[in-house]
């Protein structure tokens, strides 16, 4: 990506996630209302991420899971992201399948930890499990969406998915972007891949920031 590319992709997510977040702000306070109201614990859901040449940042999400809940992880070192997992509430299900707990990302993307198109940001300890084409993902900002989430999202398995994000960051352009950035409606609403398959999990208590 050239110095002139990342400006205008800077300026570009700046003055959308402006616009979005001052045009539907009664959106965001109500849903944070709502998380609060269902469940236990904050509405706001804190947690570090990974961010661009590997350095973390703070993520932020409306809450989705009940108040201390145990982190669960798949073999492969991802998070669990099953439809019947019992740590998700009744509104972060449905916050979950429309994709609308990641909405206080567009505070990341002002910020300028985030951009809107980008590999999704993982768990800080995940990047043991990465191979060394697939740390190319670090090399970008991570985004609210992504070249991976246009091919199948959750349904995918997700050492594919980072070498999908491995294959943005080698073919990277802005018009890349654009097209991305334009198939993400469409399956948003269709909340098509928001669920990963049933599989095994494993408790890993290690790991820090556990979702409340």
């Amino acid at each position: 990506m050239t110095r002139a590319e990342q400006a205008i992709k800077r300026m570009l997510d700046f003055l959308f996630a402006l616009l979005v977040l001052v045009v539907f702000w009664p959106i965001f306070v109500l849903l944070f209302l709502i998380v609060k109201v269902d469940s236990r614990g904050p509405g706001i859901f804190r947690q570090k991420r990974l961010g661009k040449d590997g350095k973390p940042f703070t993520c932020y999400k409306f809450r989705t899971m009940i108040e201390d809940a145990p982190h669960l992880r798949k073999p492969d070192g991802s998070a669990y992201t099953g439809e019947d997992d019992p740590r998700i509430t009744r509104v972060g299900r449905f916050l979950r399948r429309t994709s609308l707990d990641e909405l206080p990302q567009f505070l990341n993307v002002l910020k300028g930890d985030m951009s809107m198109v980008g590999p999704r940001p993982e768990q800080v300890d995940q990047v043991r499990f990465y191979s060394e084409r697939q740390k190319k993902r670090l090399l970008v900002k991570p985004g609210m969406t992504s070249w991976a989430m246009i091919q199948g999202r959750n349904t995918l398995p997700w050492q594919e998915r980072l070498d999908l994000d491995a294959e943005y960051v080698e073919n990277y352009s802005l018009w890349l972007d654009v097209r991305i950035f334009m198939l993400t409606l469409p399956i948003l609403l269709s909340t098509r891949g928001a669920f990963g398959p049933q599989e095994e999990v494993q408790s890993d208590i290690d790991v820090p920031d556990v979702q409340p």
